[in-house]
């Protein structure tokens, strides 16, 4: 059986593109041999759209991972026949922002790992806002603005974010090429792919993301919480 071609992974600009319908399956949805919806995963949602076919509209409410990439259709729009010629778009405020949000989140991660020395434990994202949780037993006095001024140096220093995809060795003979404190990718991985935001912060992701930190926007630290001994959550949000 063919299976999808992600076309997010190549390309995370793209937002419009022609494919036709390989499968449908009632309970999972519609698969594509040409996708440029990103799945979900890593904390980042899935994207949402529409496929055009006929004449037809039929929106895309998100996506799910099985055997396949299977697109879920808004309830009870028309769902095209195997075969069929269809147009994908995204949503592509929500995409944006999400890119935009995820690269954020990278250049906290980063900061932090630079300057406190911390590692991530959880995190998750809506678009426009997310958090990130790290484990750092102490804060000094005004760190809330210290990690939002510091961010911002970095959006502001309109650094490339650069995306490779490395043998696995290779990948993981990167220093601190795992940010998070337990390593959450697979052993049985041939290669990974390694997100860069050049000179301050590289690590295995599987997202979407801009392609310079002043893409990124103003980040606001909205807030830091104590979630335990030893953990903080940091909040933000973008402009």
């Amino acid at each position: 059986m063919a299976h999808t071609h992600r076309l997010d992974l190549l390309d995370p600009t793209l937002r419009e593109w022609d494919a036709t319908v390989l499968h449908v399956d009632p309970e999972q949805g519609i698969v594509l041999d040409r996708s440029a919806f990103y799945p979900g995963g890593g904390g980042q949602p899935p994207d949402h759209g529409t496929l055009l076919w006929g004449g037809t509209q039929t929106r895309i409410a998100g996506t799910r991972k099985g055997d396949d990439l299977y697109l879920i259709p808004a309830e009870g729009d028309p769902v095209p026949p195997v075969g069929t010629a269809v147009r994908g778009a995204l949503d592509d405020d929500r995409r944006t922002l999400l890119m935009r949000t995820h690269s954020g989140l990278h250049v906290l991660c980063g900061v932090v790992f630079r300057d406190f020395g911390a590692l991530v434990t959880g995190g998750n994202m809506e678009p426009g806002e997310a958090r990130m949780d790290f484990n750092l037993p102490e804060v000094p006095p005004g760190f809330k603005q210290t990690i939002e001024d510091a961010v911002n140096l970095e959006v502001a220093a309109d650094r490339p974010v650069e995306v490779r995809v490395l043998p696995s060795d290779e990948a993981f003979a990167i220093p601190d090429i795992i940010r998070t404190a337990t390593n959450l990718v697979p052993p049985e991985l041939t290669e990974v792919r390694v997100v860069d935001i050049v000179g301050l912060d590289a690590q295995a992701d599987g997202g979407t993301h801009v392609a310079s930190t002043k893409q990124i926007g103003h980040i606001t630290v909205a807030k830091i919480e104590n979630k335990g001994k030893g953990f903080r959550r940091v909040r933000l949000r973008l402009a």
